[in-house]
């Protein structure tokens, strides 16, 4: 598996930890764990954006995993 794969599998899984504290802040009863949740989601939102960004340079550097 190359480097840009693996960056790539991150990503998804990225998104569904973020997907699952979404789901998990919308359907909370109690106000101080929406809170953690919802910041929690923020955080993983720049963590995601980071992760795009690194696989745009990966791209650029070896345009051959373009597109995968």
């Amino acid at each position: 598996m190359t480097v840009a794969s693996q960056v790539k599998q991150t990503l998804a899984s990225l998104k569904s930890i973020h997907a699952g504290l979404q789901n998990l802040a919308i359907t909370s009863t109690d106000e101080e764990t929406k809170r953690v949740f919802h910041e929690n989601m923020l955080i993983s939102e720049e963590i995601i954006n980071d992760v795009k960004s690194r696989i745009g340079e990966l791209e650029f550097e070896e345009p051959e995993y373009k597109g995968f």
